[in-house]
């Protein structure tokens, strides 16, 4: 008999924690203003809860019981000769989502309740949720137990049956997770084969870096249209300046310990001349082709003058 007031105490006790809301607070005999230091904490600091314990006519309680819960962990403090008292929940390792602080305060046969809420940031999958499901006592207990230990008890039974179903999903979140980083792993050794392979294969047609400069560039830019003639040449001395300072670039990060694949990065970056760049650089040789033309026409006028 005893046992079983017992138990049924400890439940109320739970209930309490679990269903009273913060806007019932005033229904009780003491007063707890609570307060978080921290609204949003990221899993592993730790979590610090201020509050004072005061009657209806906000006198200070001192030596008032404070029980704080959240989740299945829970703390004690007592209040200090003005009402104050102060918890920590350190190394608050949880996974990323939304936690409930239920606290209780008992003095003299009066009791006052309080509930406040704070988040862990950060994404939440699958599998971090299910570890945190199975990181508890009870858990624990269940896992490390038999089925036939509860052949009496069906709230023992149905509680095994429950974190052993999470165990086993557990198992197959954590073999899709294994599989898709698999799969992530094999896409960039493709790919990574796939660059190798390309680099391999323009040293081996080694196609050069172009002619700029000598009989075949000057026959190329001497048989253009002459209306022409001034942009192309200077296209190419501007496309000459890009590759020669690429390669300067190429070559200070390989002397500085780079790697090479870091090296032919910042090369191709500076070769890839962006689309706008190249118009602008067309649009103001033409302006200075038109400006020079003009310039022509008025010496030729002045001179016939």
């Amino acid at each position: 008999m005893y046992k079983k007031a017992g138990i049924v105490g400890i439940f109320s006790f739970l209930m309490l924690f679990s269903f009273i809301q913060t806007s019932e607070a005033e229904l009780w005999e003491l007063v707890i203003d609570l307060n978080m230091e921290k609204s949003a904490i990221v899993s592993g600091e730790t979590v610090v809860i201020t509050g004072k314990v005061v009657d209806h006519a906000y006198n200070p309680i001192q030596g008032a019981e404070v029980l704080i819960r959240t989740g299945s962990d829970t703390t004690k403090a007592f209040t200090d000769p003005e009402g104050v008292f102060r918890v920590e929940f350190k190394d608050f390792d949880k996974i990323p989502g939304t936690y409930t602080i239920n606290v209780i305060a008992t003095w003299n046969g009066m009791t006052g309740l309080k509930t406040t809420q704070f988040q862990v940031k950060g994404d939440i999958s699958p599998v971090s949720a299910l570890q945190e499901k199975l990181n508890t006592e009870e858990a624990r207990r269940y896992l490390g137990s038999n089925e036939s230990d509860f052949e009496k008890d069906p709230i023992g039974q149905t509680l095994f049956k429950y974190y052993h179903g999470l165990l086993q999903e557990l198992f197959l979140e954590q073999k899709d997770e294994r599989e898709s980083i698999e799969e992530d792993l094999y896409l960039e050794e493709q790919r990574i084969i796939a660059d190798e392979l390309k680099v391999q294969a323009i040293e081996e047609y080694n196609p050069g870096y172009g002619v700029f400069e000598g009989l075949n560039y000057e026959d190329y830019v001497n048989n253009l249209n002459p209306e022409i003639q001034d942009i192309v040449s200077s296209q190419l001395n501007f496309t000459k300046n890009i590759f020669e300072e690429a390669q300067i670039v190429k070559a200070q990060i390989l002397a500085d310990g780079g790697t090479y694949e870091e090296a032919q990065k910042a090369y191709l970056e500076m070769l890839s001349i962006p689309k706008e760049k190249l118009d602008e650089f067309i649009d103001e040789k033409l302006r200075e082709l038109e400006n020079s033309e003009e310039s022509s026409e008025e010496n030729y006028e002045e001179k016939n003058d």
